[in-house]
């Protein structure tokens, strides 16, 4: 990884104490030293408004509002200063049921546990090295879910860069912080 992480703050949010200690430590090891800590999804929220981490780190489930609800608050609140901050998702349950869940309320990476500090580095890696372009629609916000194309999808086409433009009405805008957003309007 060329980024420097030790200027980055983390946002750990899990209801498990011992849990987050786990993930600071491992976190501390990639010489980051920026933590806000939460328990619960309200707590946690209170954080993101008033501080804006640069990463967060959640747990799938979790009392009152579990991780899914949680992300969907961060991507959707109208007094959050930044939707588009990356979301790592931790889960002890892999099952697709969970990582389409996470998906779907705008999760940007999923890891499952226990966690390694190798998982952990890599979904770092992929946030910092390829950060992927959001994506809006009437039913979604959240980065693009798709990571690659593939030569042998025969259905409907709805990236701007696709030959087949029109097969949808795209539209492309930037945020002050020069995120490009897609708004997909089929």
């Amino acid at each position: 990884m060329s980024a420097k992480l030790e200027n980055l703050s983390v946002l750990i949010i899990d209801d498990n104490v011992h849990m987050i200690n786990i993930v600071k430590t491992i976190l501390r090891g990639f010489s980051i030293k920026g933590f806000f800590e939460a328990t619960d999804a309200a707590e946690a929220f209170d954080i993101v408004k008033s501080d804006s981490p640069d990463v967060i780190i959640v747990d799938f489930q979790m009392d009152l509002l579990d991780g899914t609800d949680f992300t969907r608050l961060v991507r959707t609140g109208e007094d959050i200063a930044n939707p588009y901050v990356p979301i790592i998702m931790l889960s002890a349950h892999s099952e697709r049921k969970r990582v389409v869940a996470a998906r779907e309320a705008g999760i940007t990476e999923f890891c499952c546990k226990p966690v390694t500090a190798e998982d952990l580095y890599k979904k770092f890696c992929a946030i910092i090295n390829s950060p992927r372009q959001f994506v809006k629609t009437s039913s979604y916000f959240g980065p693009d879910r798709r990571r690659h194309s593939d030569a042998n999808y025969k259905g409907k086409l709805r990236r701007k860069t696709d030959e087949d433009r029109e097969t949808a009405d795209v539209d492309t805008s930037e945020d002050a912080g020069g995120i490009k957003t897609l708004d997909f309007r089929a």
